[in-house]
């Protein structure tokens, strides 16, 4: 369909009559052929003008509708040219703002079900580029914004009020307030048609650099940092290791202490039934164990080296049916099934971690040895001591014993006592209440391992691409809210490694080379108008291509101010 102008002349070569037509193409017996549809002469130019505009961008409405309030100026200029015959003013091109990460990542999300999870309010549009930005770029509030100032984030989630770090804070807040709400609505638009039957939990902690964290307490570090407050955060996902619910506790929560909030959110706010919750060891206890027998649950979790020992003291289980293949025992008194099993590789490892300690507590011994040796004023019982104390570090004092010998230190290996050590190695039980019919030992050991997509979560939000610390906020809300971000960040971040994984690149190459994908604004009468955006290069193309992703031709410039109460040039000169 296209808007054509008929000029009849006269002999001596003057146009007598203007007619504009809306007319349309087709091909009839392999021929092209025409047919008007509309005879436009008595609209007035500017209406014509506006028809022409809306058939150029056709399939871009929506785009061509934002964009409308900030090139009204230069449309009623080019209309006004058009009324009086004369050309209209020229165009200018010049370099935009990056648009190929952040269309590639809010594309994603939208597919997810982000967007519409968080919304359409300005809070929404802002928690959205939140999401967007912990994607492309790990950082504070701060860096958000700058981030949003070098990126088209504005033009692409059609964020038209204008924002700083400090309405970023305020967001984190409106996140936490509607968590609830939007982990609800992502639920529903993930599991339409049919909810999970298993849900994959674990925690794990994330220590804190500052001493003012609201949640911030002393606990179970799990990242080996002495001295520093953490946090403890709790993951729900389901069976394939999708993210459904994310929560903060207080840093010294016990791992038991979290298990009850998960039950009752997978009964109330999920509407589950007859379903399987899977959780490490430790986690899932007698008291969890009654909790989940109260709403008709069934669980999966493993039990403690301790536990396994107390059931060969009983004979309920037998050293010989530790193997690479599964087995499976199931106690007469309660019904409860143990799954077990021996893991070769696991085994091996232990064995050659242990044989390292003792080499290194050798070598210690061997200096000590030497100094008592060569050093006559070097007190015996002070070498003993510190040899004592590192062998105790080392977990070697079940089966390594040191003495002095006149000035003589001597290590020993009680041979029984370390065969009794290594007897378990590679060894575990896992245990459930499920029926054989349900799930048998293969499918019971399978659901457990799955526990290790969590873990890659955790490994994935916590430092490899999403790094949820250092927390740079303090209150309780904002942390929270901060959470839920890595979460919804995750989502499309697993999403984008998966359509990615034969390119050899790292996602995070790949969202540098989307990065580098700028588009070109259109100026008109020294006003942009439009961001044109160029075709991407082959690579940045096939990246696009493995999401299922296609660029606009074109994108609205809503000229939305986005700024930093914190200036650069500021702190360097007080620091």
């Amino acid at each position: 369909m296209y808007i054509t102008e008929v000029l009849t002349r006269t002999k001596k070569g003057k146009v007598s009559h203007r007619c504009v037509l809306l007319r349309e193409s087709f091909r009839s017996n392999g021929k092209t052929c025409n047919r008007t549809l509309l005879n436009l002469t008595h609209c007035k130019p500017e209406e014509v003008a506006a028809l022409r505009l809306a058939l150029k961008h056709k399939h871009e409405l929506e785009k061509l509708e934002l964009g409308l309030h900030s090139s009204d100026s230069a449309l009623r200029s080019t209309m006004r040219s058009a009324k009086q015959n004369q050309p209209p003013p020229p165009f200018e091109m010049e370099q935009g703002a990056s648009v190929g990460a952040v269309w590639a990542v809010y594309q994603v999300g939208r597919q997810l079900g982000i967007d519409a999870a968080l919304g359409n309010s300005w809070m929404g549009k802002l928690a959205l580029w939140q999401v967007v930005a912990r994607v492309i770029e790990q950082g504070s509030r701060l860096s958000a914004v700058r981030l949003a100032q070098s990126h088209a984030a504005c033009d692409i989630l059609g964020i038209r009020r204008g924002f700083d770090e400090n309405d970023l804070y305020d967001n984190l807040g409106w996140l936490t307030k509607h968590q609830q709400e939007i982990e609800d609505r992502l639920f529903a638009k993930t599991y339409s048609q049919k909810a999970p039957d298993l849900y994959l939990y674990d925690v794990t902690s994330s220590y804190l650099e500052g001493d003012h964290n609201a949640l911030g307490a002393f606990g179970y570090n799990r990242d080996g940092k002495r001295g520093k407050k953490q946090l403890v955060i709790g993951l729900l996902c389901d069976d394939r290791g999708r993210p459904i619910s994310i929560e903060v506790f207080v840093g010294n929560t016990t791992d038991p202490k979290t298990f009850g909030a998960q039950i009752r959110k997978v009964a109330d706010r999920f509407d589950a039934k007859n379903v399987t919750l899977v959780g490490d060891r430790g986690m899932i206890k007698a008291p969890q164990i009654k909790d989940l027998g109260r709403e008709g649950f069934h669980y999966i979790t493993a039990i403690t080296k301790p536990q396994i020992e107390k059931l060969l003291e009983q004979k309920l289980i037998q050293m010989e049916l530790f193997a690479a293949e599964v087995a499976e025992v199931k106690s007469p008194k309660d019904g409860v099934r143990y799954v077990l099993r021996r893991n070769p590789i696991r085994a091996a490892e232990m064995a050659e971690v242990r044989q390292s300690k003792l080499a290194s507590l050798r070598k210690h011994v061997e200096k000590a040895h030497t100094d008592l040796t060569k050093r006559p004023r070097t007190k015996a019982e002070v070498r003993l001591r510190r040899a004592e104390q590192q062998c105790k570090a080392l977990k070697l004092s079940p089966w390594v014993s040191l003495r002095l010998v006149g000035r003589s230190l001597q290590m020993s290996i009680d041979e029984v006592a370390l065969a009794e050590e290594q007897k378990l190695d590679g060894c575990y039980v896992i245990k459930t209440d499920l029926d054989e019919k349900i799930a048998d030992g293969q499918t019971v050991h399978d659901r457990y391992k799955d526990l290790a997509e969590v873990e890659r979560a955790f490994r994935c939000c916590k430092t490899v691409n999403l790094e949820i610390r250092p927390v740079y906020v303090i209150k309780e809300a904002s942390t929270r809210g901060h959470a839920l971000v890595v979460m919804l960040a995750y989502h499309i971040l697993r999403h984008v490694q998966q359509a990615w994984v034969n390119f050899d690149l790292t996602v995070k190459e790949a969202i540098e080379e989307l990065s580098t994908l700028c588009a070109t604004k259109i100026i008109h009468q020294n006003q942009v108008i439009a961001n044109q955006v160029p075709k991407p290069r082959p690579l940045s193309a096939r990246l696009l291509k493995a999401l299922n992703i296609q660029l606009p031709e074109i994108l609205p410039h809503l000229g939305t101010r986005v700024v930093t109460r914190k200036k650069l040039p500021e702190s360097r000169k007080k620091g």
